[in-house]
Formats: C-alpha cells, structure tokens, sequence
C-alpha cells in the first residue's frame, strides 16, 4: 500500500507531517509519498529513522495557503503538494491522498482531480464528532451549502458504508439534523429528505435535535453544509470554553488544585477522549479514490492518526461498496 501525503498542507508543515508520515511507515509498514518543497522534506526526513525506500519524495515548489481562493489554487498552482498529490493519486502512484491543508481547495481538487463516484452528485466534507458513546460521522461539514434531498441521501449512504467498514459500527443508526424530531418539523429541505431516508434501507431512526448530538443518538449525522459547519463550530468553541472554565476552577484556590491532582487521570482521559488527534482526520466521501482530510493544526500525532485512519479506508474498499450501492 502507497499513500500520498501533502507535505506541505497544515499549520505546522512540513515538520510535523514528515514526523508523523514516518511514525506511519514504522508502525504501519506502508510506503509514503510526500510531495513538497523537495529540499524541505528531505531535511526533515534526515532527522528520522525509516526503512530503506519506504519513503519517497515528489518536488512540489509550489504552495496553496489557506487564505487562497480554492478553486483559483487548484487551477493555476499546478506545482503545488496539494495538485500534485492528487494528480499522483488519479494517475494511479498510490492509493490514497491526505492533506492537513486548505480545506476548500481540497475539495475542488477532489471533484475536478479525482472526480467523483460514478452516480453520486455532491462530494461531502466529513468530521469525526466525539461523542459520549465514541465518535459520530458529520456530514455535509461545509461543503454543500444549498444542498437536494437526494444529495442528503447519497450522503447518508456513504456516511453508513463508512461507519461501518472504516469505524466498525455495525448497522450504523442515522439521524437527520432538525429543529425538532418530529416528522413534520424542519424547512421543505429536511421533510423531503425524512421522506426519502425512511423509504431507504438505512437505519434511520428519525430527526435528531443539535442538543441531542454529543449524547450519540445517531451514528451517522446528516444534514446540509450550512447546517453542518455551524454545528461543528459551535461545537468547537463550546468544547474549548469549557476546558478553559474548568482549568480556572482547578485553580482558583489551594483546595482547588488539589482536587485537580486527584482528578488528573480522569481528566487527561476526558480531554483523549475528546481529542481530534486520536482520529486525526476525516474522509471526503464522494471522491473515486480515497482523500481523507487531516486537521489544519495537526501534530505528527494526528496525522500518523490519520494516515492510520485511511489505511483502513483503502483496505476496506469503501469506494467500491459505494459504487456497488449506488449502482443497485
């Protein structure tokens, strides 16, 4: 297995994603393509140690910055880590794509590099939300801002294929963002799209209010793009906020911090538990090969994480259970 790694996409690149490519290599015995600044790369790679040719680099002097117009990016950067993983993905050099860069211009990429499913109309940005019960799949995150019933439907299709061959969540329940659970709330959008996923064979289980979804009610969490990003910000800030008001408690006085060292692995538990690192990314479902999406604020622990994650992806081809069930 080869996959192609954006050396340069992220906040902390390319030291972080050459350290965490190579923990991959030594962990999980694949072979890496880094593309990138090729003078970079290779000075961070002399750092490590790795097999003999586990490990190679594609010169991509070219860089797409997250304040980029995405589309613009894809189309005159063609030397960029970001085209030209893809173009080595589409050409057939590796199995898979990762990328910790702009998520826009990795979704343009997506859909004009490696195109879409055949039958499926939208490509859907996901996000790994942690749960009370583990981690739910997000989806659309932000990509499809005005969005059809039936792209919802596909979405929820892929989502389901995915939690279970990727995550192992056997019969995967999904649920229908809303603004109440019963069948007759929502915008035209979400009744059409309750229609269409009860007559489906998924395991739907009904609209889910936002209040609902860090309790795990739903496996897999539909809803459109708009929707999608506000929820996972909100999310954001709410999760940062409340570390941040509990660690002035802990402090607040010497009976305070105390208790906060008696408390110390429960607490360091939580934070793992809430942790993006312990995922390290999320699939762009919809594409015709495998992309997964790192965190723009990955440390080499993530994205190993990652990278772990879709090694799973291509090893249970879940492209092609999406192909087989959209073609039925």
């Amino acid at each position: 297995m080869r996959i192609i790694v954006d050396g340069m996409g992220g906040d902390n690149a390319p030291e972080a994603i050459v350290k965490g490519a190579v923990e991959a290599v030594n962990e999980y015995g694949i072979e890496i393509l880094i593309t990138g600044k090729e003078d970079l790369i290779l000075e961070q790679l002399e750092k490590h140690s790795y097999p003999t040719g586990k490990i190679q680099v594609l010169d991509a002097p070219e860089v797409i910055a997250n304040d980029d117009n995405p589309t613009l990016a894809i189309r005159r950067k063609k030397n960029s880590s970001m085209v030209k993983g893809m173009q080595a993905l589409s050409n057939g050099e590796g199995d898979g794509f990762i990328s910790a860069g702009n998520t826009g211009a990795l979704l343009a990429g997506g859909i004009f590099i490696v195109k879409r499913i055949r039958g499926i109309d939208r490509a859907a940005l996901t996000v790994l939300y942690p749960t009370l019960k583990g981690a739910s799949l997000l989806l659309d995150a932000g990509a499809n801002m005005d969005t059809k019933p039936e792209y919802l439907e596909q979405f929820a299709l892929m989502g389901s294929i995915y939690m279970e061959e990727v995550m192992g969540v056997k019969d995967p329940k999904v649920g229908l963002i809303n603004v109440g659970t019963e069948e007759a709330k929502g915008n035209q959008l979400t009744k059409d799209t309750f229609e269409a996923l009860k007559d489906s064979k998924m395991n739907f289980i009904g609209n889910i209010e936002a209040r609902d979804l860090p309790y795990g009610v739903a496996d897999v969490m539909v809803c459109d793009g708009f929707v999608g990003n506000v929820v996972l910000k909100l999310s954001e800030g709410m999760a940062s906020s409340i570390f941040l008001l509990l660690k002035e408690s802990l402090k607040a006085d010497t009976r305070s911090k105390l208790g906060a060292l008696l408390l110390k692995p429960q607490l360091k538990n939580m934070k793992k538990r809430l942790d993006y690192r312990e995922y390290g990314g999320a699939p762009l479902l919809g594409t015709s090969k495998p992309v997964v999406k790192a965190h723009g604020s990955s440390d080499y622990y993530a994205f190993k994480n990652g990278i772990g994650q879709l090694k799973t992806f291509i090893e249970r081809d879940v492209i092609s259970t999406i192909e087989s069930k959209i073609s039925v």
